[in-house]
């Protein structure tokens, strides 16, 4: 299965790394250098659907730019004239027709798809409308349980590609039926066994270590968003990223609550859907009985202080996953790539002579 993502990626080196779509935080730079490090970068969701227009825009020409320089996406032919970056959507609050009419435009090579509003049924409108527009744009699809994995199988509209997401992971993932990576993606790579489906790994990697324990799994890569949260291109606050390489003993310093979600104004994620964040005074005031008005009026007034709204003391939502205390550093997005790929090979023929 690995082979066959490499087909597709053709700039792509092993390990295969993938950088998630973070809804905002992963912008057009991000995407484009971990593509360039030999990844794959993923655009994240906009604050609207239409956002994705202007990022894919300024991939396609940020693309132009890289290939008039470099070498390094040489191996895309004309007859594959896709663009080297996915993007993803959330697809309880994206405009599938604003969606379709972009990647008909920029032709993303992957197209992510995550959190249906009613059914896992709507993966299947989704996934027909996009290989409409772009046939060469693989259809990526997140889940975070077995049902859901075995719910993909009956669809009429199969995925190229299913990312596994642990329990670990930061932003949104299962609520109360989530479970750790270690025993989720081996049932799940058990029930989808013959599909052909390529299965990535997800949540709790932040290092070559994790990188070589998905592959052990039977991954055929890895993906990180919490790590990438600590890399140069980030589209990031200062004081959010100063937090991720700050925090540590995600166990403890991290919990999944949507008091953040509501705070920020954001509605509507289905009810199976919880974000994980670093906790600050915000939620240890919630937990204390503080009322939800009060607090709205607290979080509203540290937005406008800048980077000291995050921290301890702050009261913003930093989304993040239980991976934080193997963050110490930001990084340019290129390196954290190179150095997960030759620590995760290392650790793998260090197991094997062993």
């Amino acid at each position: 299965m690995a082979a066959k993502l490499f087909s597709h990626y053709a700039w792509a080196t092993s390990p295969f790394i993938v950088s998630a779509p973070m809804r905002v935080m992963s912008g057009p730079a991000l995407a484009l250098a971990v593509s360039k490090a030999g990844g794959l970068g993923f655009i994240g969701p906009g604050t609207k659907t239409q956002d994705t227009e202007v990022d894919l825009e300024e991939a396609s020409k940020l693309v132009e730019q890289t290939r008039a320089s470099s070498a390094v996406f040489d191996k895309l032919t004309p007859t594959n004239s896709v663009l080297p970056v996915g993007i993803g959507y959330q697809l309880w609050g994206d405009d599938l027709n604003v969606a379709v009419a972009t990647i008909g435009r920029f032709k993303p090579c992957a197209a992510w798809l995550y959190a249906p509003k009613h059914s896992p049924k709507e993966f299947d409108d989704w996934s027909r409308r996009i290989r409409q527009a772009s046939p060469e744009t693989q259809i990526w699809i997140q889940v975070g349980t077995l049902k859901e994995a075995k719910q993909l199988l009956t669809n009429s509209e199969k995925p190229d590609v299913v990312v596994i997401q642990g329990a670990e992971s930061g932003g949104h993932g299962r609520a109360k039926d989530g479970m750790g990576l270690m025993s989720l993606f081996p049932e799940i790579a058990d029930a989808m066994e013959g599909s052909q489906i390529p299965l990535l790994a997800a949540g709790g990697i932040a290092d070559g270590r994790g990188v070589a324990a998905a592959l052990c799994l039977g991954a055929s890569g890895a993906v990180l968003g919490t790590r990438f949260l600590a890399a140069s291109e980030a589209r990031i606050s200062k004081g959010y990223q100063n937090e991720v390489v700050r925090a540590s003993d995600g166990a403890a310093s991290t919990t999944r609550t949507l008091l953040y979600n509501h705070l920020r104004g954001t509605f509507g994620w289905p009810a199976e859907y919880s974000p994980r964040t670093i906790i600050n005074k915000s939620f240890i005031e919630h937990q204390a009985g503080h009322t939800f008005d009060d607090l709205k009026v607290l979080h509203d007034e540290a937005v406008k202080n800048g980077d000291s709204a995050w921290g301890p003391e702050g009261r913003v939502a930093t989304y993040a996953g239980a991976s934080i205390g193997l963050i110490h550093e930001v990084a340019n997005a290129g390196d954290i790539v190179h150095g997960l790929q030759k620590d995760a090979l290392k650790r793998i023929q260090s197991a094997g002579s062993k």
